[in-house]
């Protein structure tokens, strides 16, 4: 067994994956671990919309294959986000009003997790539409294991708290403005989004213009390493310590008028510091970033969520009173010709030529302050939502516009005992890059892989005051 209770929850996934090639363990008794863990403790988090009994024959039909050898997730639980499909579950965008029909396929990314031996237990939970950096319905509010008064971040939520409070150990995203780095970053994870091509990204209703990248949250690089690999049909590389780097450092916010905080600021120092003593090369320098990308992007993100609403047909009456104006406004937009790939190539080709100055990769804070509170956002007003989004998570939006990798890496924590992270990019193709160097950070200054007290031990009732949202068995 893994611990000295006996039970895998809180192994990482190699951990669990080399045990169960081996014959140490199988994929079933690591299910059944996990399985007893999130009946006792999702209704803390709220992580989950749907736990999928099936996952039991999927985890006994892993145990039977015979070559377990070329399985590089051999028996792991892992959660999928709400909305990827994922056969015989409607795929739900984070609201019944946004629920699509029942997939009768899996995405192409849930079939390449199948395909290296994940165990589908649960789809996670996500705002509406996935438009939101904090994650919350009228079903439930998803809360951060670090502190449940906080939000675990969006739109990829539900997958960071899960992971952060063990209940499984690596999770499935997608990043549109953010969406996989944002939680990861609340909730002390690495996350990592792939530059543009490398994952198959079509979701319903569109990929918010190309914005949009499937990723993985993890608690190691190495979990990260090999849950990317898998997305994007590589076979897992053995990452190696990177050759002398140039490495910009900004903290610099996209957004005007938005500073990151004395403890963000505090982290990429740290980060910085380690970097150099690595021996790479750390210099002072800021991306350009027009005033009007900033605008740009705006507009494509409520144009994106407009694309979302009319292509999947969709009711926006039924939405959201934030979802609803948001669409709207994304609407207006598009009608007037307002989100343009040829704004979305410029910029990309001004980031191509910037890192061609000489520069590797550029550090950043991951956020500008600490995680919101866990409320009732989407009963909140549109602007509300607004500001709070784009005040405490600015720096991740421009990366996915110019279709470049990045990855969240934790860096500590806050006075406030919330995690901090810091942020990596680089140009196309240097995902492992980013990876190598993320590596070097976790060898020098390892963080806890687990928000504090996670893994609990025994039941435990939701500490919120606040009616849980259980998860479906469907």
């Amino acid at each position: 067994m893994w611990n000295e209770s006996g039970s895998w929850v809180g192994a990482t996934a190699k951990e669990i994956s080399r045990a169960v090639r081996r014959g140490d363990t199988s994929a079933t008794q690591v299910l059944a671990d996990h399985l007893d863990y999130i009946r006792a403790q999702e209704p803390v988090v709220n992580a989950f919309r749907v736990l999928r009994p099936e996952a039991v024959a999927e985890a006994e039909a892993v145990d039977e294959q015979e070559d377990l050898g070329e399985l590089p997730l051999a028996g792991v639980p892992i959660a999928v986000k709400e909305n990827t499909a994922v056969v015989g579950l409607p795929t739900w965008c984070g609201s019944a009003a946004a629920r699509r029909e029942v997939a009768e396929t899996d995405h192409e990314v849930v079939r390449r997790l199948r395909g290296a031996g994940a165990v589908v237990v649960a789809t996670s939970r996500m705002p509406e539409l996935g438009i939101w950096p904090m994650t919350d319905d009228d079903t439930a509010v998803t809360r951060n294991p670090w502190r449940t008064d906080r939000t675990p971040g969006g739109s990829s939520g539900g997958a960071a708290a899960a992971v952060a409070a063990g209940l499984v150990p690596i999770a499935h995203g997608n990043d549109g403005l953010g969406s996989v780095r944002i939680p990861a970053a609340c909730c002390g994870l690495v996350g990592i989004k792939p530059g543009r091509g490398v994952v198959p990204a079509q979701l319903p209703g569109g990929d918010w213009y190309g914005l949009v990248e499937h990723g993985i949250l993890a608690t190691t690089v190495a979990d990260a390493t090999v849950g990317l690999a898998v997305l994007a049909g590589w076979r897992p590389p053995r990452l190696t310590e990177p050759q002398t780097l140039r490495v910009a450092v900004s903290s610099r916010s996209p957004v005007r008028g938005i500073r990151a905080d004395q403890p963000a600021r505090a982290a990429l120092a740290s980060a910085q510091r380690l970097l150099s003593g690595a021996g790479h090369t750390t210099v002072e320098a800021d991306p350009t970033y027009p005033v009007m990308l900033g605008l740009r992007t705006i507009a494509t993100w409520f144009a994106g969520a407009h694309q979302d609403a009319s292509e999947s047909g969709l009711d926006p009456a039924s939405f959201q009173s934030r979802t609803r104006r948001h669409v709207a406004l994304g609407g207006w937009i598009s009608r007037r010709g307002w989100v343009r790939e040829q704004d979305r190539d410029a910029w990309r080709a001004s980031c191509e030529a910037w890192f061609a100055k000489g520069y590797d990769a550029l550090l950043t804070p991951a956020l500008a302050s600490s995680p919101p509170p866990a409320v009732d956002w989407h009963a909140r007003s549109w602007s509300s939502n607004l500001l709070t989004a784009l005040r405490f998570a600015p720096f991740a939006a421009p990366w996915n516009v110019a279709g470049f990798p990045a990855v969240v890496v934790p860096m500590g924590v806050r006075p406030d005992k919330l995690p901090v992270a810091v942020q990596l990019v680089g140009p196309p193709g240097s995902e492992l890059t980013l990876l190598a160097l993320a590596g070097q950070l976790e060898q020098a200054s390892p963080w806890l892989r687990h928000a504090p007290g996670w893994p609990r031990r025994g039941s435990t009732a939701p500490a919120t005051g606040q009616t849980a949202g259980s998860p479906s068995e469907l």
